[in-house]
């Protein structure tokens, strides 16, 4: 795959465009060319001032933001982490501190919360917390979502009523420690980042377990605190490799089919902030920001990323839209890369 844009900017501020420790995005698709993509600003810590929903087309066009964690009715966030949309266009958030998801209309009304505290799964530890991570919807709008603490996968309806759950704390296969991100395919099978096991599990819709992806390492097809996980029509599974700062894309029998490692671009909201800055503009017109020359010590994937502007630093979600273009949301530097054919 090949970059097609980079979208977004740094910014700390409150309320406005611009993004602070963006954690994932849902993509709407009235338009598949320039969809409405639907941004977690998660801020730098918990419950800050400026934690909310950003939207905004694939063009660039800022069009709003909700449910900011100083929202005086109470619908914002402590702790977002995950967003999908269901079939009628309803925005669901988990919020791994409050244990519950907010739902929202496509415009940011709010329209309910669904309390997983109640939704009574038989407990595989002693800890009282949910911690909700990742979250999608199957066919028939269930929601399917993991516990971080509970290391369970559960299905719930609309109303918040259990229909299924699975898995328990562990490393053998079907168990967790820390599942994350959670993606379904064509076949309506389930695909879990399992973060601190280092591999994607696979499971048909009941939960009965097919296959792994991945083990411990920064080789090829090896993976470190995987984060987020996604399917397209064709059955790659591309895979946000957190802990090697890159995106590796499987095929479905396990085989590396490419390895991402970012090449970002200006952003339109970059290039108008420089252009109204022309200093800032100037020096980085002079600076050579593409090829730094590390010394030896400094050149872990870590190391890298965080010092090589155009590099994945923080890869923290990974999803396709309808058109195939792959969306990687960097958590540290604040930006969205889109890879296309």
């Amino acid at each position: 795959m090949k970059a097609i844009k980079t979208i977004g900017i740094n910014s700390n501020q409150p309320v406005g465009r611009g993004f602070n420790f963006p954690y994932d995005i849902a993509i709407l698709e009235d338009d598949s060319e320039n969809p409405i993509i639907y941004l977690i600003n998660r801020s730098s810590s918990a419950a800050s001032v400026g934690t909310r929903i950003q939207y905004f087309t694939f063009d660039e066009n800022w069009l709003g933001e909700f449910a900011n964690s100083a929202d005086p009715n109470g619908v914002g966030f402590v702790k977002p982490v995950c967003v999908d949309f269901d079939k009628h266009d309803n925005l669901h958030v988990t919020d791994e501190s409050t244990d519950e998801i907010k739902v929202f209309t496509k415009e940011g009304q709010f329209s309910r919360s669904i309390a997983l505290s109640d939704v009574g799964i038989t407990d595989t530890v002693t800890d009282p917390r949910f911690g909700p991570s990742g979250l999608c919807l199957d066919k028939e709008d269930n929601i399917i979502v993991a516990s971080r603490y509970k290391n369970q996968i559960v299905k719930i309806s609309q109303e918040g009523h259990l229909l299924n759950s699975f898995g328990s704390l562990g490393n053998e296969a079907g168990q967790f420690d820390m599942p994350w991100g959670i993606s379904t395919d064509s076949h309506e099978c389930i695909y879990v980042a399992d973060w601190r096991n280092d591999r994607i599990q696979k499971f048909d819709r009941n939960g009965t377990y097919i296959r792994s992806y991945g083990e411990h390492g920064d080789g090829d097809g090896q993976l470190i605190r995987p984060s987020s996980v996604a399917v397209n029509e064709s059955g790659l599974i591309a895979v946000a490799d957190w802990g090697n700062e890159r995106v590796q894309v499987f095929d479905q029998n396990g085989s590396v089919n490419e390895i991402l490692y970012g090449d970002a671009s200006l952003s339109q909201w970059s290039r108008e902030w420089l252009n109204a800055n022309l200093d800032e503009k100037d020096a980085r017109e002079q600076s050579d920001l593409k090829n730094l020359e590390l010394p030896g010590h400094l050149k872990s994937n870590y190391h890298m990323a965080s010092q090589t502007e155009h590099k994945f630093w923080g890869p923290v979600s990974v999803k396709y839209d309808s058109l195939g273009r792959l969306y990687v949301t960097e958590h540290s530097r604040h930006r969205l890369q889109v890879f296309g054919s």
